[in-house]
């Protein structure tokens, strides 16, 4: 026997003992292995189905992005173009808002200057009445409607304006008056009533005293008494003062009375002129032919002698203000305007 085979003995007698060992060591690391295989191969599977489905939902949620980043693309343009036409109505309105201001401006200027005219000629009026006709109540109305007309346009531009005509209208209240209009009225009246003035030679002798009567004339002497009478009624004699003979004929009586008219028409004219010399003359020379060839024992006669000694005693050349400095400044006002049109 070899001396060996107790030693291959002894090893293969523990080989034997461990050998199932072995296997089952082996075989619970191939089934840890195996279930480990089959626990990643699972987890595997779950992960490859979980990453599938959020590769499944992240491309859902990409095409639900993709159409609403269309639609948000779409919205855009949209709002774009609504934006584009908002602000092309926007330029619009803007040039539309600032032609209105021009228009506004341009009328508003054109009312400003329309008033302006209209106060200057008012104001003009006003000054040829002051100095035409001494007319001071007339002056006054027209410096007060144009004052008027410029506080209905509630301009604040037009304060100072209104101050200067604020003081003429005072000057205007405190000036002396005269009676124009009155006093060329009564030279009117006068003027018509010359025609119904008696003259002087109109008038009648005292009617001669009746003497009692004589016994009655028969025959020739009868009828020559009549004719008598006859011619005596003809004829009447009165002496006259004045020394100009043809003046008071008949036919000379006509221009007696136009003269004495053109005499007072004079005065008239005289008076609208402010002419105190020339008035006064003409309304002497008027009393002295009513004291000359009327009749003054006849009440229409001193009616007519009385109003131009009244007319003839009335201040008639006064010092009336003007109402210039309101229609420089008007003018004054409307010179800077002028300049800006042009």
């Amino acid at each position: 026997m070899d001396p060996e085979t107790p030693i291959f003995l002894g090893r293969r007698s523990r080989l034997e003992r461990w050998l199932p060992a072995a296997v089952f060591a082996l075989a619970v690391a191939v089934v840890l292995l195996a279930g480990t295989w089959w626990a990643t191969r699972s987890e595997l599977a779950e992960l490859r189905d979980g990453v599938a489905k959020q590769l499944r939902e992240a491309g859902t949620e990409a095409h639900d992005g993709l159409a609403l980043a269309k639609d948000a693309q779409n919205a855009i343009r949209d709002a774009q173009s609504r934006i584009g036409a908002v602000e092309a109505k926007l330029l619009e309105s803007q040039s539309q808002q600032l032609a209105l201001e021009a228009l506004y401006s341009e009328l508003s200027r054109s009312r400003d200057e329309w008033l302006l005219a209209e106060v200057e000629q008012t104001l003009a009026i006003a000054n040829q009445q002051l100095q035409l006709a001494g007319n001071v109540q007339g002056a006054l109305v027209a410096l007060q409607n144009a004052d008027a007309r410029l506080a209905r346009s509630d301009r604040p531009q037009f304060l100072p304006l209104r101050k200067v005509i604020a003081r003429d209208i005072d000057r205007l209240k405190n000036a002396p008056s005269v009676d124009v209009a009155g006093m060329t009225v009564r030279i009117d009246q006068l003027i018509a009533t010359v025609d119904q003035l008696p003259l002087l030679v109109d008038g009648r002798t005292k009617a001669p005293e009746t003497k009692p009567d004589a016994p009655a004339a028969e025959g020739w002497g009868r009828a020559w008494r009549g004719l008598w009478d006859e011619l005596k009624s003809l004829v009447r004699v009165q002496r006259l003062d004045a020394s100009d003979p043809a003046l008071v004929a008949p036919e000379s009586r006509f221009f007696l009375r136009e003269n004495l008219k053109l005499r007072l028409l004079h005065a008239r004219l005289a008076l609208l002129q402010r002419n105190e010399t020339a008035f006064r003359t003409d309304l002497k020379a008027a009393q002295a032919w009513l004291e000359r060839w009327f009749d003054t024992r006849q009440k229409s006669v001193t009616t007519a002698a009385q109003t131009l000694a009244q007319l003839n005693a009335a201040a008639v050349n006064v010092e009336l203000p003007s109402v210039t400095d309101s229609l420089n400044a008007v003018r004054a006002f409307k010179m800077p305007r002028e300049k800006l049109a042009r």
